[in-house]
């Protein structure tokens, strides 16, 4: 008999969709290169929306939810790659259109693959995941804009959830004053830990917003969106940038171009899924150094992979702080 392994699969159903663990095996696998043992994944906002079936997040069926993971090569035909090495893969549409990470086993493209870093195990690898990934390219987004401590504060929007928290931590770390914004300021001494100067309720960024507001931070990083990225827009110091990285309020963006022509603000999109490879390797490799490794233990909890499906909705509800892994098996 083939070889089973256990995997969260989502299915169509006439009322949406539904998810549970089952037995599979290879073949049902798409195709790929490289077939990795999955040793860890996380649940990110995305995971969430694609678990309980909130956005379009998922476009076949049955699939394989789960959007990164760390493990180790069994099998490929890929050069790059050979059994026993460790990787890491985010994005390129696994729990989306490829079967993802939330299985003892997963087939990719080698070309997807990172090398773990020196110096980060598994666990550390997917307690970062794709939303410290995320947060790791928006830090280096605003450095490339020239974005420095010198400049001013820095805004962090969404601060307690995952990608809030790498942001939080790694800008802390490099010397920014980081103004945590946040819906739990219950949180606070939470974000205080990770090295926010300053915490702040969301409230503040989620009135109606004005053309230009009093200038407040040179940059920031926002996984919110809509009224809450007009506001810092507005709000941002003259040849400051934001960098959006999220959607958790919505798609919209009512705002206007005033903060552009008037005060050289920048908008920097910032992509996880499709980002490449050299982009890839420079994010993980500025985490492995830039990330305070016993920070990272601070703000991460642990799950099994049977815990994977009540989880989804309590990101979607704020009820999640941080960062959380998922044990597989």
């Amino acid at each position: 008999m083939a070889e089973t392994f256990r995997a969260l699969r989502l299915h169509k159903t006439e009322t949406g969709q539904e998810a549970r663990v089952e037995q599979l095996t290879a073949d049902d696998l798409m195709d790929g290169d490289v077939t990795v043992r999955v040793s860890h994944s996380t649940v990110n906002y995305k995971d969430g929306l694609a678990l309980t079936g909130k956005a379009p997040v998922v476009r076949r069926f049955p699939m394989i939810a789960g959007i990164d993971f760390a493990g180790t090569v069994e099998q490929s035909t890929h050069p790059k790659w050979k059994a026993g090495d460790k990787v890491v893969c985010t994005g390129w549409g696994m729990g989306e259109t490829h079967l993802g990470a939330y299985g003892e086993k997963a087939r990719v493209k080698g070309d997807w693959l990172v090398r773990l870093p020196e110096g980060l195990t598994a666990r550390e690898a997917m307690a970062i995941g794709t939303a410290g990934f995320t947060a790791m390219l928006a830090v280096i987004a605003l450095e490339k804009h020239g974005l420095s401590p010198s400049s001013g504060a820095v805004v962090v929007t969404g601060a307690a959830g995952g990608v809030g928290s790498v942001a939080t931590a790694v800008l802390a770390k490099l010397g920014h004053h980081v103004i945590a914004s946040t819906g739990r300021m219950s949180e606070q001494p939470y974000l205080k830990a990770l090295g926010a100067a300053e915490v702040i309720d969301r409230n503040e960024l989620s009135a109606p917003p004005k053309p230009l507001g009093k200038e407040r931070w040179a940059g920031g990083v926002d996984s919110v969106g809509s009224t809450t990225l007009a506001n810092l827009l507005s709000m941002t110091k003259y040849g400051g940038a934001i960098a959006a990285c999220g959607l958790a309020a919505g798609m919209d963006l009512p705002s206007s171009v005033a903060p552009f022509i008037l005060r050289g603000v920048c908008l920097l999109g910032i992509d996880s899924v499709m980002c490449p490879l050299p982009s890839r390797e420079t994010a993980w490799k500025r985490l492995a150094s830039d990330l305070d490794r016993a920070k990272l233990s601070e703000i991460t909890s642990e799950i099994g992979l049977d815990d994977v499906i009540g989880t989804g909705g309590r990101i979607l509800a704020g009820g999640v702080r941080g960062r959380i892994v998922v044990k597989i098996p």
